[in-house]
């Protein structure tokens, strides 16, 4: 947002429209009076047509390029490529409009979505936070006067552009309008010609709203794109829908409603970065930082610089790096200045030639042309002048004889002697053996490693690579080991095969199966008993197939069906004379237990007179117990005292029939005000056995049995202690 001097109106224009000084205009361009009228502007300013800057480019195409160099860059710095001057002063100046539009629409969006200005560093003190920073903190005291029921007129100092952006908040209009609304004179009071607009307020849109008489259309800032509700607008991911214009080197970064391009890797010296994100050469010479002497001129390069002298040699002498000029020898710089039969001689500058004279000396001969002496080869075969272990070097007229690599010449003998390289640099040569052989040495490793390709370090040999174990290996350095899967172990004779591990002869074998265990290679199963037992879940434990659930029993449609661990028994209990079966537990029901209570007939004394009131039968089915240190208790009887004038009924329980080897017992016990038999198993019973306990509980009111309850409990042991 910009607001120019003098309370003129910034270019804070409708979609569709350009700012300039005068207030807003349609895009467009054109000559007809449709494309150049203006909306608002200061009071006596009509309606001109657009000034034309040069013959090719009008002020409205120089203020799109400012408009565009916002909206792609955020950067107005950035060079204007118009050779006009006006042309570059429109461009820099609706750029900057545009771009303060850009930033407190940023600030306005950011009060109005969170309420908050928060997320803005004081710290910041660059452009765009300044303008970001106050349209955000202008519009939270706007929305705060309208919470607060106050007046939308600002009465603080605030400042013009600042007032504009509190009013708006406060009303909800659209900000757009405020802008390029004219200014009221004070003493004139005008009527507001968006009054009957369904924009006004911003209207359902998020950003930009136009009514068009027959419908309002919502549209979005340049960056975002509108949703398909048709009011919501999103940021636009330039980088994703490649509509950015980052080159080759550079990497898109996305902003909210526009990108910037960064370049992937730094100039490197001797260039530096310019604004436009181009590396450009440093002219090291212009700018003074090189290091040239005096006597030397600088001459710049891409990337460097370099110093040439001032100085010029003459004909026959080069310049050396000091500037110096230094006397070129033509003899050995130029290939045969001479004559054949002369001999060239480097004279200041130049050279001459003169005549050679066939007189060699020792270790030089006449050339076949009998021009010049030349070298004797003494070294050239079959002649051998160093004798064995020596090495014959030719040299200009002589020769001179060297021990050969691995040999150093001994003074005292005068022979060339075997260097053992393993004693004189003991720990260095070899990284674990050292042998001397005649010349050299010869390094090997020890058992584990081999040679690396340097012929002197030692690396380790994966020996698992050739299966060495049984079942798994792991290298070791130097070494390897092997060890065994689960269920297996290594054997102690050779260390290398896995031997099956008997889970089921170990010390806790027998706890392993709670029946039978079974061995298998590399692990166990475990087995229960053929009939009467599944294995459980867990693959060690028995459970117990319940077959009068399951229906896999044979019972007749005569006989109750029960449970017992490992099988079941078929039993019929019929109730005696004068007993009928209980309600609650009826022919059909298949139950454990079966009770059958006292019906006499009218007037049979006999059977009134009878204290036993209920027979019941039951079954229980228990294990052999493996440890049995103390009683269990399998039973419990809960008795019910009747009704008494003085309730001094005792109760007595009694095993009257079945207790081999008195193997129970019963005692009193009582829990909750409530008297409980309770029927223990005293002795170990080893299954499979089979008994049948008649116990009694009897009503004793004044020494007198008053009512008698019997119980025959059907006891199967089961062999198993499962």
């Amino acid at each position: 947002m910009s607001l120019a001097r003098g309370g003129e109106i910034g270019s804070s224009c409708p979609q569709g429209w350009l700012g300039d000084q005068g207030g807003c205009r349609e895009r467009g361009g054109g000559a007809g009076p449709e494309k150049s009228r203006w909306l608002g502007g200061l009071a006596g300013v009509g309606a001109v047509r657009e000034p034309i800057i040069g013959a090719d480019v009008s002020m409205e195409a120089c203020c799109t390029n400012g408009h565009q160099m916002a909206t792609q860059h955020r950067d107005c710095s950035l060079p204007y490529t118009s050779e006009s001057n006006e042309c570059r002063m429109v461009q820099e100046q609706c750029c900057h409009s545009h771009l303060e539009e850009l930033h407190c629409a940023t600030g306005i969006n950011l009060a109005n979505e969170q309420d908050s200005c928060s997320m803005l560093h004081s710290n910041n003190t660059s452009l765009e936070a300044m303008f970001v920073k106050r349209c955000c903190h202008c519009c939270m005291l706007g929305k705060v006067a309208q919470a607060r029921e106050q007046s939308c007129e600002p009465s603080l100092l605030v400042g013009y552009q600042c007032g504009l952006v509190f009013r708006a908040c406060c009303v909800k209009e659209d900000l757009v309008f405020l802008l390029v609304a004219k200014i009221p004179e004070p003493e004139e009071e005008q009527e507001d010609p968006y009054l009957n607009d369904r924009c006004r307020g911003g209207g359902p849109c998020k950003q930009q709203c136009r009514d068009t008489g027959d419908e309002v259309v919502c549209s979005c800032f340049v960056g975002y794109q509108l949703l398909s509700d048709g009011v919501s607008c999103e940021d636009i991911n330039e980088c994703i829908t490649g509509s950015h214009n980052c080159r080759l080197g550079e990497s898109c970064i996305n902003t909210v409603g526009s990108f910037r391009c960064q370049r992937d890797s730094s100039c490197g010296t001797g260039y530096e970065l310019t604004e436009d994100n181009n590396c450009k050469d440093i002219d090291e010479c212009e700018s003074g930082i090189h290091n040239c002497p005096p006597d030397f001129i600088c001459q710049n390069t891409l990337g460097s610089f370099r110093c040439r002298p001032k100085l010029r040699c003459k004909s026959g002498f080069i310049q050396d790096a000091l500037g110096s000029c230094i006397d070129i020898n033509e003899c050995l710089s130029i290939s045969a200045p001479c004559p054949v039969g002369q001999t060239c001689i480097n004279t200041e500058g130049s050279y001459t030639c003169q005549k050679n004279v066939p007189n060699c000396g020792r270790g030089y001969h006449l050339n076949e042309e009998g021009t010049r002496c030349v070298d004797v080869d003494e070294c050239s075969p079959p002649a051998e002048p160093c004798g064995n272990g020596h090495h014959c070097v030719n040299s200009p007229g002589s020769f001179r004889c060297e021990c050969k690599a691995g040999y150093y010449f001994d003074g005292i003998s005068r022979t060339c002697v075997d260097i053992n390289e393993c004693q004189r640099y003991p720990g260095r040569l070899c990284g674990h053996k050292c042998e001397n052989t005649p010349g050299s040495y010869h390094c090997s490793c020890s058992v584990g490693f081999r040679l690396s390709v340097d012929g002197r370090s030692c690396e380790d040999v994966n020996e698992c690579l050739s299966s060495p174990c049984s079942q798994e290996c792991a290298n070791v350095y130097g070494s390897y080991q092997c060890y065994c899967r689960r269920g297996y172990q290594l054997s102690d004779v050779d260390g290398v095969t896995c031997e099956d591990i008997d889970e089921c002869a170990l010390p806790t074998g027998g706890h392993i199966c709670s029946y039978r265990c079974i061995n298998v290679p590399g692990s166990f199963q475990c087995s229960c008993p053929s009939s009467g037992y599944r294995l459980a879940p867990n693959g060690r434990n028995c459970q117990d197939i319940d077959e009068c659930v399951t229906g896999i029993h044979n019972c007749s449609i005569n006989e109750t069906c029960f449970n017992i661990q490992g099988g079941f028994r078929c039993l019929a209990f019929e109730c005696p004379e004068n007993y009928r079966r209980s309600a609650d537990t009826p022919r059909q029901e298949k139950t454990d237990t079966v009770r059958c209570i006292k019906s006499c007939r009218p007037n049979d004394v006999a059977c009134l007179r009878d204290p036993v009131h209920t027979i019941s039968h039951t079954v229980v089915s228990l294990p052999t117990f493996r440890e049995f240190s103390r009683p269990e208790e399998i039973i419990f009887l809960r008795a019910v005292t009747p009704l008494y004038p003085a309730n001094q009924a005792d109760i007595i329980f009694d095993i009257t029939e079945g207790n081999l080897r008195d193997s129970f017992d019963i005692i009193k016990r009582y829990a909750d005000s409530i008297t409980v038999g309770v029927v223990r198993q005293v002795r170990r019973i080893v299954g499979p056995f089979h008994a049948v306990l008649k116990l009694e509980m009897n009503y004793v009111v004044g020494g007198v049995v008053s009512h008698r309850n019997v119980v025959n409990v059907h006891i199967f042991v089961s062999e198993y202690w499962f």
